[in-house]
């Protein structure tokens, strides 16, 4: 009688089979790179359960991957719209709804009068946005206890046409509205109206800006662009204002209203080299002019030129076709005409004023939400000149 073969005992793998096998993973089974632990119930005591199959636990792991990145990414772009989402075009539609109205009636009874209103705003709320985003601390006024940044040396030129359109609104407001408007939007939609009104776009603006608690001169150096700035050195100022060469060339159009003190391009007309008495790049008949022009000014500081000698009142193209031609005044201006970065940006805006519009328009209104203050990070100043509570 032929007795029984004895059995092989069955090796148990590591890995069971996949209960599914059209959805087995190609990946190898041995040494799984990634592995979600767990208990099973009925072998918790000793603690030696077999891993799930990789083919399963891959699946799992990449679904909770996605899931935080998604959170991850839901939560960057939910502080970074934070700000922009509290602003918004009808902001003071219910608390405030004569402001535009209001804004509107000032402005052009201010422009009407003085015509160099609309440089003298526009020029204050670069100012202001470039400093400590605008938060209407260009307008604070200094005291005993703080020097403010109206009072640095950049600011001291300032127009003061800027600032009394500003209060002009803020006073019709308080009347109308009292504690609903901040300075900070009025400077923003005073800026937008008057440029409207000398000739250039009208482009939207969002609401809901708090006036800064600081304003300080000592903050104002190295956030403003100076006349004698290299070209790379004002588009790194720019750039740290999440603004691109394109945003700034644009921005730099403005400079076709408005008149720059002869002691910002003095250099380019007086001993500018050993071969030049002035800068070649200037047009000769422009340069002459220029010369006479400022002959006196260490006697006289207040002398100026208009930044675009063609059209100065009008906001228009002619300041990218001067640039052209040699009659850029600044020395930052005429190097836009040459540099590589930049003379391919003032040649389309100087035969295309449409485009030049559409592209201003853009990065204005991105300057005025640049580091806008909301909440409780600001407050609505009862006066645009002094904080609500004085600062010491």
């Amino acid at each position: 009688m032929r007795r029984p073969r004895p059995q092989r005992p069955v090796k148990q793998s590591l890995f069971p089979s996949h209960p599914f096998p059209s959805c087995k993973s190609s990946l190898p089974l041995h040494n799984p790179p990634f592995l979600l632990t767990f208990t099973h119930p009925q072998t918790q005591k000793n603690n030696k359960v077999p891993p799930p199959p990789l083919s399963l636990s891959l699946p799992i792991l990449s679904q909770t991957m996605a899931f935080h990145s998604l959170l991850l990414f839901s939560l960057i772009f939910s502080l970074l719209t934070q700000t922009h989402s509290r602003l918004t075009p009808n902001y003071y539609d219910k608390t405030c709804p004569d402001f535009e109205k209001i804004v509107r009636q000032v402005v052009t009874d201010k422009q009407l009068a003085s015509p160099t209103t609309a440089a003298a705003t526009l020029r204050l709320f670069f100012h202001d946005c470039m400093v400590e985003g605008c938060d209407a601390s260009i307008l604070i006024a200094s005291n005993a206890f703080n020097k403010a940044e109206r009072d640095s040396d950049i600011n001291v030129s300032l127009a003061g046409d800027g600032f009394d359109v500003i209060t002009r609104i803020k006073t019709n407001l308080e009347l109308t509205c009292p504690g609903i408007v901040s300075c900070a939007d009025i400077l923003v939609a005073a800026t937008r109206n008057l440029i409207n009104m000398v000739g250039g776009p009208y482009y939207p603006v969002r609401f809901g800006r708090k006036d800064g608690f600081v304003s300080r001169a000592g903050a104002v150096e190295g956030n403003l662009a100076r006349a004698n700035m290299s070209l790379s050195q004002i588009i790194n100022l720019f750039a740290g204002r999440r603004l691109n060469v394109q945003e700034m060339v644009a921005l730099a159009g403005s400079h076709t209203i408005g008149f720059s003190h002869c002691k910002e391009f003095s250099n380019r007309l007086f001993k500018f080299s050993p071969t030049s008495e002035y800068d070649p790049s200037y047009n000769p008949k422009f340069a002459e002019g220029l010369r006479k022009l400022c002959a006196n000014y260490t006697q006289d500081p207040q002398m100026s030129a208009f930044n675009d000698v063609m059209t100065p009142g009008k906001f228009d193209n002619m300041y990218f076709r001067n640039l052209q031609r040699g009659l850029g005044l600044l020395p930052s201006d005429q190097a836009m005409a040459v540099d590589r970065r930049t003379r391919p940006l003032v040649d389309l805006y100087a035969a295309n004023q449409t485009r030049w519009f559409n592209d201003f328009s853009r990065a204005m209104e991105k300057v005025s939400l640049y580091n806008a203050k909301t909440g409780r990070k600001g407050e609505v100043r009862r006066r645009c000149d002094a904080f609500n509570n004085l600062k010491t």
